[in-house]
């Protein structure tokens, strides 16, 4: 047990440094971070009103996509007007529980968009493997049943490292955490306590909910591959596959982004601390950035939509 005068009882307040080491050119790094923000917000958004106005869209495939794009707006506004006071009015403190509170948010919503991504990879499965059967299996019943069953999977899987954090751990090295948002192992490793089962459990969510849901999605899509090319007709392939094409970019990188900076965190020792940092920040930003994008690129009947809202736009 450490001497208690090196140590703090339960802090009411902790201070977040930003990009450790990049304290000099942070205000200029916020500029493109809130640049991404805006443009993640508003594409989203556009998606949202796009797939609420059109009844046309009001299919399974395009209701995950809102979903997607409603989870993108709460996670990226989780993380970014924190970021930028840090970054540009130097305003670094922030309450241990108002910390927490982000910690959970932020992880929450990452294991939705994980479940959401598996939802989607069903639909798609579904659609091409049994297509029959798609409309009947894919009931409205069905999608809200998803979408309360990953959001509650999200927010109790979670929920123990906020409790673990509050109840185990009393005592703290310091009040600085070396990070830019309140992430679940910068406040851990601030404990000057036994963190193993912090580090344990954080590990199983990781593994039991993005791991197993990257197994699920790559075994559905090697299905749905196998169906694909045995179709007869190459048109057929064709217009199967480009069905899938967004998804599987945006699956490729959230997940590669996601693993790439779950391990740099925890095994990359010889890497420096701002490229944690800077990575797990892409990892949060850039996925509600590019979903908004890919989706309204690749899908043409989003971009039908949206061309033809802003065409009558322009013409009134």
């Amino acid at each position: 047990m450490p001497h208690p005068n090196s140590t703090i009882f339960r802090p009411s307040v902790l201070t977040l440094t930003g990009i450790p080491g990049l304290e000099s050119v942070q205000f200029w790094i916020g500029i493109p971070f809130c640049i991404m923000y805006i443009i993640a917000l508003l594409g989203n958004s556009l998606l949202l009103v796009v797939i609420k106005v059109e009844r046309s869209l009001h299919e399974p495939m395009y209701l995950f996509l809102a979903m997607l794009g409603a989870t993108d707006i709460a996670l990226s506004t989780c993380i970014l007007p924190k970021m930028l006071g840090i970054f540009w009015f130097h305003l670094p403190t922030i309450y241990f529980d108002a910390c927490l509170l982000q910690m959970w948010l932020i992880h929450t919503f990452q294991c939705i968009e994980s479940g959401i991504l598996f939802a989607m990879a069903m639909d798609r499965y579904v659609a091409i493997c049994d297509p029959l059967r798609h409309a009947s299996v894919f009931t409205q019943r069905l999608l809200t049943q998803i979408a309360v069953g990953v959001t509650l999977r999200a927010a109790l899987f979670v929920a123990p490292c906020l409790i673990l954090i509050k109840c185990r751990l009393r005592l703290y090295w310091t009040t600085v955490v070396s990070h830019s948002y309140c992430e679940h192992m910068a406040i851990v490793k601030l404990a000057a306590e036994d963190i193993r089962v912090n580090k344990i459990y954080g590990l199983f969510v990781a593994f039991s909910i993005l791991g197993l849901d990257i197994i699920f999605i790559t075994l559905s899509y090697i299905r749905i591959f196998i169906t694909v090319f045995r179709l007869p007709q190459k048109e057929a392939r064709f217009k199967a596959f480009n069905t899938c094409i967004a998804h599987i970019c945006v699956f490729l990188e959230f997940y590669l982004l996601a693993f790439f900076s779950f391990f740099t965190h925890r095994f990359g020792f010889h890497i420096p601390s701002y490229i944690h940092i800077l990575l797990s920040n892409l990892y949060l930003l850039v996925p509600p950035l590019l979903n908004a994008i890919v989706y309204g690129v690749k899908t043409k009947q989003i971009r039908d939509q949206v061309s033809k809202i802003l065409y009558c736009n322009y013409s009134s």
